[in-house]
């Protein structure tokens, strides 16, 4: 099926989260292991970190203030078009979305000033978003 044909359901995570860029030799912080969700992420030119917000030491908090979408999976990994379906409609939103793939499926991340945008869009796009927290 197309990417802009797929329907897929997503839930709002309730928390708010903080991309950190740390130094690419930076020992992985105790604090962004915490939390039901994060995301940690090494390569030669950095160590990216994601965490609860609340959780980030203020000196470190990078990119403040986004919010998690987990997509409803699995997904088997010779699937085509998953984040295309998802992303599109954001794009053509003009939502920036930064994004984070599992073993089982894909999360979205988008800035909070964006997330009414980004679930219309979504929505529009006939996918349904759980909201487990009210927009603000």
């Amino acid at each position: 099926m197309p990417a802009g044909k797929r329907r897929f359901e997503v839930s709002l995570l309730p928390e708010t989260f903080t991309i950190c860029h740390l130094a690419p030799d930076a020992a992985v912080p105790e604090w962004a292991t915490k939390g039901q969700f994060f995301s940690i992420t090494r390569t030669s030119d950095e160590l990216s970190v994601i965490a609860e917000t609340a959780l980030v030491p203020e000196r470190l908090r990078n990119e403040v203030s986004w919010r998690v979408m987990k997509v409803h999976g699995p997904f088997d990994f010779c699937e085509v078009g998953v984040l295309a379906a998802l992303v599109q409609p954001l794009a053509a939103a003009d939502v920036s979305v930064f994004t984070i793939s599992t073993f089982d499926t894909d999360y979205l991340l988008v800035r909070c000033i964006q997330l009414r945008g980004a679930v219309a869009a979504l929505r529009n796009a006939a996918h349904t978003v759980h909201e487990l927290k009210t927009i603000s």
